[in-house]
């Protein structure tokens, strides 16, 4: 089955493609004999006939630093008529751009396979969705007000304070248990956020690790720990955490089983969560998920093959 695939992402000209999962989607995807394009989303064009078009680009990658791609001239694609495939991948933070991508694509949700779902997408931001799991969660606060923080301090300790729309590890700050810092931070994040901000208790096990289990359709892929970098205690390799092997332990299992359905459900494909301690769940990334690169290279899979096979799946059943 040879598809013509279009991917939404950031600018192909600053990945890494060391650890770039978009990019290793696109090798595979390539590998395959399927037709590559890549646009920005903010090529996006619902036209007056209501089509939605995209002046996109023919690409070809290969795994070279420094020269890892080949753009053809752009040309319009219907993304509903000349595409079997869209990969939304361009990366957060989830905000109104981001929100507005996804209803334009669920227009042509009838006629292309997007991936993930758009719709399942826009209602599955990561610190979100992951509420409906709760029984596997830290105790979680979400709000906009420190009485509240210093009351669940005054229970919990030490916490965590993160926005509940970030990505990559950025902007979470550690409280300690005095609290010292707190109001300023409330005012530094309801000054830069409109939404409402999460808060946990510190989790000491973060220290051995957080671990990201990647789901292909419900079925685990695979997993990396990754160890906070010295003098942090984020983990995310987006801000210097390191990889190492690892496998599930049976709480993980249970997470994950209990998640699948729903993921499969909602049409979300690709999927990591983030896993602390061999137990505690705290976040399901479903926008444009990291870690397969790393994945592979600890347990020797094809993380990217899978996903197409599920892919390749889903467009034969739509048939």
């Amino acid at each position: 089955m040879s598809l013509r695939v279009a991917v939404q992402m950031d600018p192909i000209e600053t990945i890494n493609i060391a650890g770039d999962s978009s990019f290793a989607l696109m090798m595979s995807a390539q590998e395959r004999g399927h037709e590559v394009f890549y646009y920005d989303v903010g090529a996006l064009t619902l036209d007056e006939s209501d089509r939605l078009t995209a002046m996109a680009h023919p690409v070809t990658v290969r795994r070279v630093i420094g020269n890892h791609f080949e753009k053809g001239e752009p040309r319009r694609l219907d993304l509903g008529r000349d595409i079997d495939v869209v990969l939304m991948r361009q990366d957060p933070p989830f905000h109104m751009g981001y929100i507005t991508a996804t209803h334009l694509l669920e227009r042509i949700e009838a006629e292309t396979l997007v991936v993930n779902n758009p719709v399942s997408v826009r209602n599955a931001p990561e610190k979100v969705m992951v509420l409906d799991y709760r029984r596997y969660m830290p105790p979680t606060l979400v709000t906009r007000s420190v009485e509240e923080v210093r009351s669940f301090m005054a229970k919990h300790g030490a916490v965590v304070v993160k926005p509940i729309h970030g990505n990559g590890g950025k902007a979470i700050f550690r409280i300690a248990e005095n609290g010292d810092n707190l109001g300023a931070l409330f005012e530094v994040f309801n000054q830069t956020w409109p939404e409402p901000h999460m808060v946990q208790p510190f989790l000491p096990e973060v220290a051995e690790g957080d671990k990201r289990i990647v789901l292909v359709d419900g079925v685990v892929a695979g997993a990396i720990n990754r160890k906070p970098g010295k003098g942090e205690f984020r983990s995310n390799l987006a801000v210097g955490g390191s990889a190492e092997a690892t496998t599930l332990s049976p709480m993980e299992e249970e997470i994950c089983a209990a998640m699948a359905p729903q993921l499969k459900r909602l049409g979300l494909i690709f999927v990591g969560i983030d896993v602390i301690g061999g137990k505690w769940l705290t976040e399901i990334n479903v926008t444009s998920p990291t870690g397969i690169m790393s994945i592979d290279k600890f347990n020797g899979t094809d993380t990217p093959g899978a996903i197409w096979d599920a892919i390749e799946r889903r467009l034969a059943a739509r048939q």
